[in-house]
Order: structure tokens, then sequence, then C-alpha cells
């Protein structure tokens, strides 16, 4: 006797066998899917309520200790469990690890076997198997080839042996809860996809000047091929549209790629709602800002300063720079502006509001002449590269169709003819009054052609 063939050995088999088909029957409980489900959703709405991928100094403005929201929720609290950046936490990846594995078994141990019970056709060989039937009825038929052509009419696929029919339609609907889950599946494997290889960045860029993308916020273990590192982005020009009351319209960044010898690869103008796509990466338009002006001093040549934004707490937003009017410095001017609609207010030395003025006006202070050429805008990009999109948005489409196969019924019908008596029945999964007044029409049609 080999030591595969002892008692003990088998045994052990037999209670590995065990334990697995006890551990799918749990993986694949409809209710453990349901729990899942309800996790991914609470923690879906965490990640869309609080504030993803901010400085801890935010989370600690927003979220403090004492008093902390709902009595729990501190700056803490939401670093230590992820909740900063939810969808990239390992917890939320095994959930939707742990929900795939429970759909993919839930598939394997229900639908398939489901399937192929529906697609075998059974012949009913003695009346009283159509007493189990709802539906069933005794019909005056002495010809099942006049049954079989009706169902066929119906839409009915027949099997006929001997005097028995075997007629079924709507398989479909058995395949459809099967590519519903194939499409839960898709969209989970592209939802941990992109979370694993995509990155999101953000950019501050003034007109005129290029960049590469580097202001990484996000970013997937296996996101570095993501990244550009041949090519990057020219922000040739950027402007803002304003309604006739002078509220913003829309404002606008005109874009080149450009290699990294300056050749440009892709030219797009971008907008709110219309990106630039360019090697699996997409430039939004999201955020603007005043980033320099241009000014000159008597006969100087034009020099350009930064301006930052300054702290208006909540009271809108404005941009301020000083412009020394002497060279050592010792006195000069401070310039403010709200917007790019070209006024500037010009405060003196004392803080006092001198004047206002706009782009090409020249403007006597200090002993000088100043002039103002123009204000230099930034544009304001979010830049995200998930390559799991495509697998997403496939996996809904796919989801919306396997939801519409869902919803046809399987029907199936019996038919026996022994002696003079004809029995028929039958029964569907769903749309039960439907199938009653088909059957009924068929029963009639039957009757109608027997006469």
């Amino acid at each position: 006797m080999t030591i595969s063939d002892s008692p003990q050995t088998t045994e052990n088999l037999s209670s590995l066998k065990q334990a697995w088909r006890q551990l799918i029957k749990t993986v694949a409980d409809l209710r453990l899917a349901i729990v899942l489900l309800l996790a991914i959703a609470v923690f879906s709405i965490s990640g869309t309520v609080i504030e993803q991928g901010e400085s801890i100094p935010f989370y600690q403005e927003n979220y403090p200790e004492d008093p902390a929201l709902f009595g729990f929720l501190t700056w803490k609290v939401i670093l230590i469990l992820g909740l900063n950046h939810v969808y990239t936490t390992w917890w939320f990846l095994s959930i939707l690890v742990l929900f795939g594995t429970s759909l993919t078994a839930c598939t394997f141990t229900r639908q398939f076997p489901a399937l192929k019970a529906a697609r075998k056709w059974k012949f009913y060989q003695k009346p009283r198997q159509f007493q189990k039937l709802a539906l069933s009825t005794q019909l005056n038929v002495d010809n099942l080839a006049s049954v079989n052509e009706t169902l066929q009419q119906k839409g009915y696929k027949t099997f006929q042996e001997n005097q028995s029919i075997y007629a079924r339609k709507g398989i479909i609907g058995r395949i459809g809860p099967i590519v519903v889950h194939a499409a839960m599946l898709i969209i989970l494997g592209g939802a941990i996809w992109g979370a694993l290889t995509g990155f999101l960045a953000q950019a501050m860029v003034p007109g005129g000047s290029e960049f590469k993308v580097n202001n990484i916020i996000e970013a997937g273990p296996l996101s570095q091929p993501q990244i550009p590192q041949n090519w990057g982005i020219r922000v040739n020009r950027f402007w803002i549209d304003y309604t006739p009351d002078g509220t913003i319209d829309q404002f606008y960044s005109d874009l080149s790629v450009i290699n990294n010898d300056g050749e440009e690869l892709k030219h797009k103008k971008i907008y709110v709602n219309e990106p630039l796509r360019y090697g699996g990466v997409t430039f939004y338009q999201t955020d603007w800002g005043i980033a320099a002006v241009q000014a000159q001093v008597n006969n100087s040549p034009i020099f350009q300063l930064p301006m930052a934004p300054l702290n208006t707490n909540g009271n809108g937003r404005i941009w301020g720079t000083w412009i020394p009017t002497k060279t050592d410095l010792s006195e000069g001017v401070s310039l403010l502006a709200k917007d790019l609609q070209g006024t500037m207010m010009v405060y003196d030395q004392q803080g006092d509001l001198y004047s206002a003025v706009r782009p090409g006006m020249i403007l006597d202070i200090n002993g000088v002449k100043l002039k103002i050429h123009q204000l230099i805008g930034s544009t304001g990009l979010q830049i995200k590269a998930d390559p799991g999109i495509p697998f997403v948005y496939a996996g809904f489409g796919l989801l919306m169709m396997g939801v519409i196969m869902s919803y046809v019924s399987h029907s199936q019908i019996w038919v026996l003819q022994e002696d003079e008596r004809c029995y028929l029945g039958g029964k569907t999964n769903r749309s039960q009054v439907t199938f009653e007044r088909e059957l009924l029409g068929i029963i009639d049609s039957l009757e109608t052609t027997k006469s």
C-alpha cells in the first residue's frame, strides 16, 4: 500500500475538499456580497465627502482634534486610516478584490449551473408530471405537428422525442446575470488597475511657460511608466472671457505638447469640460490665477515681477506685488489686481490708495513715470492618468446590456401526446401574467385549428 492510498491521506484529502467547498460556499454567499457592496458604497461616499490628496496642514485646519467632527473624525484619524486617499488604500483595494472573488464564486457555483440546466431539454413521459406545473391543461389534439408549428410561430425553440415535445425561449435571460457579473468584475478590475497604475498631479503655470509633469499628488505603486518623461507642455496663452456684468464666463488655455527638443507634437485650446489628451495623460482646465505683472520705470527695460495671492478671509481673490521706484529699493508702490480685465489699484508708501491704472497707462508717482504693460495670467491644470478607465467604461456598457438581458423571461413548455389526450403545461421565471396570456393564446390557437 502506497502513502497516497493510506486511510490517513484519504481522510486528509477529504477534509481539505470539504473545507474548500465550505470556503467557496461562504465566499459565494449573497449576504457577504451585499455587505461588501455596502462597504464599498460607504467608503466611496467618504472619499467624496472628505477632500482627497490635500496637505497635512489642510486637514489639521479643517478637521481639528477639538472639537472633533462627529465626535471622532480628526485629522489624525483621517491620516491613519488613509481617508485622505481612500481609493488607493490597501484595505479599500482588498474589499474590491474580495467582492470580485465573491462575484466569481457566485458565477461559477450558481449562474453557470443554472445556465447549463436551462440549456438542457427534458421531456415529460407521464401525465402526472404535468400536475406539478402551475399552468397545465388537456387538449383534444391528435397531431403533435400542429402543436410544434404553433410553438415555433410563438418564438419557441422546440425539441421532439416520440410523442413528447419540449419548447423553450428566452435563454438569453439566463445569460444576463452572468454578463452582469462579468461586467462588474471588469469594472472592479479597471478600478484596481487604475489605482495601481494611475496618478494625479496639479500645476499652476504662467502663460508663455513650459513645464513637465512633476507635482504628483497621488500615484499608484505601478504608475511610473505613465508619468511623461520625454515630453512636456507649453502654455502658449491663457485668457478669460467675462460676462457684461464682470463675472467670469469661461477661462481658456492654449496648450502645445512638445518633445524634449521643443518640437510641437499636438496643439489644442482647452477649457472647462474640454481637456487635452495625449499619451494616456489628460490635462483639465480647473483654476486660474495672476502670475506676474510687466512694468517699466521711466526709460528702464521692461521687467516682470511675480504677483502673489493675498489672504482676504474669504472675501474674494486678490493678487498683489510691490514695484520699486528707486534702484536702491528705498521707495516703491503696491499694486493689487482681482482679475485679468485690466484694472489695477496702486497704493503709495503710506498704504493709501493713489490711483487706478490699466495696462498701457503711465502713472506719475514718487518722482518717476511708472508704466504698467500687462498682467500675466496663470492656468491651473489638473493632470490625470488612469489606464483603468477604458475597462470601467466597457464594464458599464456591458453591465447595461446584461441588465437588459436579465429582464428577458425564460419560458418552458412541455407537451405529451398519450392516446387521444394531449397534455400541455409550462412555467416561466418572471412575467408570470404575460406568460399565462401567451399560453392561453397558444391553447386557443390549437383548439381553433382542431375545430
